[in-house]
């Protein structure tokens, strides 16, 4: 039974009426549906409509996302010099900015600033602060007044919680486009971070590593830097020689801070001396568009080094708009004139005439798979049977190869950084090495590549570590700078299967010294070719050796006809090995001790024809 108030009578309601009363209700209720429906789709309508085109895709924001369509910037004339000095105003993926005009051509028609003079101020955080914890700055600067911005300076402020980290997060990063490509720092402007490794196929970085350029660098917050001129990274040097607008020569040289005292007034104490410095180089020249990064080999110094601080550079435009320091918690880095740092043209010198080093480390990539931008990652002098990162292996940092790569080692800079053919291999070597180690990986399984640990590629190795490798290892038993024993583990069960020694083949272990302090990217190049020439040749003469012996060479016919020197290189050693390693197999079957001798004496000495020139 149901019933309605009417007054203070209640009255009996007939089925008709009581229907009625219900369509009334639901046409009132659906009446308002409607109108909030429409109501919010003309407002999203109008949103969208005020918004970027690019908001909401998942294209990548090459720009900085402009003001909504309808909005308007706020201008402050900083000076009270009559013209708009600041533009301030939110973006349409709701980020508040503003821009110093440092040029004074701002005008209040703008709807942004300038990216040859002007400085971008991001508050990441929205506090209402531009220049504070967690915001971040990026600042152009037309240091010879062509109209283009050539040198960009970001820093990245650390949050508040983090402002006591002598290191990291945050960041310091300065640019030069000496190439005047106009490529700088890669950012993503949707969410303000900085992605140095985003690339489009293997090794197409977005941030600028390609062709002659430089950037300096630190994991830290910009006020805890106890001198803004200095820098971690100082600075990361690209060379282009051939002028491909592609790098085939990296250095790289570090100042590491010392450790804090109490009294310390900042939190990040640089030293303004080099302690590390690696060279790095594309030796054989393979890379181009599609394979723009291929470096065959890296030389790294570690030790006291050499102070850098006469190496003064100073710039036009470095200095930003007075008035506007007190925007930031640190105007340190907009009060600047000069910064210092080693350039390209200083570099190779003060590596080798000034520099005083303790250790020298090799780095080769036996499987050609280094696609980083900035060198063959280091193998460590560590255990080389223990793999993966930070498992204590060759491999214990995290970028390094797994497997694929051979490190070599002189602890004591007996050699001085300088390098020989080895008779043992034909292969490029450290001299004064102590010891050093290859783990094997023909089919480039495992690669550095990214390393995948950075910029959402991760959060690992992109390549899952191999349990075990094939590993060669070489000794300098007699201490006069050169390799005489090697050591083969083919099977990776951690024993070594057969060691040679050549002084014992009565064969000598020393070779004419590459004099590095003398190299020059051309030499570079030369040197490459002629090793893998003479790998190829040495693989040759095994083949004519071999057939004579009735052996098959048709088995090995993927490794008989090289393309490039890469191949020369790779396909010439292997194709030796193999061949070696059935010849030696034949003379066991005959119980044939003089010919496995001079098969092992052929092979260690790479002079088949003057041991087999009876054949």
């Amino acid at each position: 039974m149901k019933f309605c108030l009417s007054g203070h009578r209640v009255e009996r309601m007939n089925f008709d009426e009581e229907i009625n009363l219900l369509n009334m209700k639901k046409i009132k209720l659906y009446s308002f549906l409607f109108t909030y429906l429409f109501c919010c789709a003309v407002l999203n309508a109008q949103s969208q409509q005020s918004l970027y085109w690019q908001s909401g895709t998942l294209l990548n924001p090459l720009r900085l996302f402009p003001v909504k369509i309808g909005d308007k910037a706020e201008f402050i004339d900083l000076d009270k010099d009559g013209d708009p000095d600041l533009m301030r105003y939110k973006t349409s993926n709701g980020y508040s900015v503003q821009w110093i005009d440092d040029d004074d051509d701002m005008k209040i028609t703008d709807i942004e600033g300038d990216i040859d003079n002007d400085c971008l101020m991001v508050d990441r955080n929205n506090d209402g602060k531009y220049g504070s914890y967690d915001d971040l700055i990026v600042d152009w600067n037309d240091t010879d007044n062509d109209g283009k911005g050539d040198m960009q300076i970001l820093t990245e402020y650390a949050r508040e919680e983090d402002k006591n980290k002598p290191w990291g997060p945050g960041h310091v990063m300065i640019s030069l486009d000496l190439d005047h490509d106009n490529v700088l720092n890669y950012i993503d402007w949707s969410n303000f971070t900085l992605r140095g490794w985003i690339h489009d196929g293997a090794s197409d970085f977005y941030e600028d590593y390609h062709g002659k350029t430089l950037f300096l660098k630190i994991h830290t917050s910009p006020e805890k830097m106890n001198d803004a001129r200095l820098n971690w990274e100082n600075p990361f040097l690209f060379y282009d020689p051939d002028k491909d607008g592609l790098s085939e020569h990296a250095i790289r040289f570090l100042d590491t801070p010392r450790a804090n005292k109490a009294d310390d007034a900042f939190k990040t104490n640089l030293t303004g001396k080099i302690s590390y410095a690696a060279v790095t180089f594309d030796a054989d020249n393979d890379s181009r568009p599609g394979n723009e990064f291929d470096y065959d080999w890296t030389l790294n110094f570690r030790g006291e080094g050499f102070d850098y601080t006469k190496q003064k550079h100073t710039f036009k435009n470095l200095r930003g708009l007075p008035a506007a320091d007190t925007l930031f918690m640190d105007p340190r880095y907009r009060q600047l004139s000069e910064l210092l740092y080693p350039d390209h043209e200083s570099a190779w010198d003060l590596i080798f005439k000034e520099g005083k080093w303790a250790q020298v480390w090799f780095t080769y990539d036996e499987d050609d798979d280094c696609q980083r931008w900035e060198r063959v990652e280091l193998y460590e002098p560590k255990d080389p049977y223990l793999m993966g990162a930070k498992k204590g292996g060759l491999d214990d940092n995290n970028q390094a190869d797994p497997a694929g790569d051979r490190g070599e080692w002189d602890l004591d800079n007996s050699g001085g950084g300088k390098l020989y053919i080895s008779p043992l291999d034909g292969k490029l070597h450290l001299y004064g090495a102590e010891k050093g180690y290859w783990r094997i990986d023909q089919n480039a399984k495992s690669f550095q590549a990214m390393g995948g640990i950075y910029d959402g590629y991760g959060p690992g190795r992109q390549t899952n570590s191999p349990e075990t490798a094939p590993l060669i290892g070489y000794f300098d038993t007699d201490n006069n700078g050169f390799f005489d024993q090697i050591t083969y583990d083919l099977n990776g069960d951690k024993v070594v299967d057969k060691t040679i020694s050549i002084s014992e083949l009565g064969l000598s272990d020393q070779a004419p010294i590459i004099q590095s302090a003398d190299l020059n990217y051309n030499m570079v190049k030369t040197i490459e070719e002629k090793i893998a020439n003479n790998l190829w040749e040495r693989s040759q003469q095994a083949l004519k050796v071999a057939k004579s012996y009735g052996i098959n060479s048709q088995w090995y016919a993927l490794l008989m006809s090289p393309k490039s020197t890469r191949q020369k290189y790779h396909d010439g050693y292997w194709l030796q090995f193999y061949l070696y390693n059935d010849l030696l197999d034949i003379a066991k079957r005959q119980g044939n001790q003089s010919l496995i001798q001079r098969i092992e004496k052929a092979y260690y000495s790479g002079n088949w024809q003057k041991e087999f020139a009876s054949n």
